[in-house]
């Protein structure tokens, strides 16, 4: 659970010295000059990394990996491509399934006690299967996408910060951070999870939410 926001963690660790925000600066990022702001840094991965591990993450991916270690590809495909049609469905047996599971219950809650900070949390298994999500992504296997070839499948360290991106439906700057979950009482490499963050929001704030 959210119980405070980290104080002092400021804008200098997500962004260069360069053009050091204060803690409630409320510029819009549009109106900044693009060149003055740098891509979110591993320390950031590195807190998510405590937001979004937690008890009920690592049982889940445990019980998935067990569940799905002898999975092959053509299963694999077939479950993504069933997830896919039910986006588009009303019926939706797979999704509903994952959604109503304790780990996207902890990511949901994740997601609305950071007040419009996180705009999508999902954390995904050995073999990039979702196991659990804050709101219906449009796909369910991530293995053939950079969030899972760039941390999982390069190990325990590798995180992937993509490209902030507008979303001009929102009007709002999102950035992905995608990182590896560890367990911490095995330390073994489980998964991995991705976490879009509102980068206006961010820099309004200069700080997340702390993991404690």
């Amino acid at each position: 659970m959210f119980r405070h926001i980290v104080a002092g963690l400021t804008v200098a660790i997500f962004f260069s010295s360069a053009y050091a925000f204060a803690a409630e600066v409320t510029t819009p990022v549009e109106a900044v000059a693009p060149a003055k702001i740098t891509s979110l840094t591993p320390a950031i991965a590195e807190e998510l990394r405590k937001i979004i591990t937690s008890r009920v993450t690592t049982i889940s991916l445990n019980a998935q990996n067990k569940r799905y270690a002898g999975i092959d590809q053509n299963e694999i495909d077939r479950l993504d491509s069933q997830w896919r049609a039910e986006t588009k469905s009303a019926t939706q047996p797979l999704i509903a399934q994952l959604m109503g599971n304790p780990l996207s219950s902890f990511l949901i809650r994740r997601k609305a006690e950071s007040h419009g900070l996180f705009t999508e949390i999902f954390v995904f298994d050995a073999k990039g299967l979702n196991v659990g999500q804050s709101s219906a992504t449009s796909d369910y296997w991530q293995g053939d996408e950079p969030k899972y070839q760039e941390t999982f499948a390069k190990g325990r360290d590798a995180i992937l910060i993509d490209e902030p991106e507008y979303d001009d439906e929102t009007k709002s700057t999102r950035q992905q951070v995608s990182f590896a979950i560890i367990d911490p009482e095995t330390n073994e490499l489980l998964g991995a999870a991705t976490v879009e963050i509102n980068v206006d929001e961010l820099i309004r704030r200069g700080r997340l939410p702390h993991s404690s």
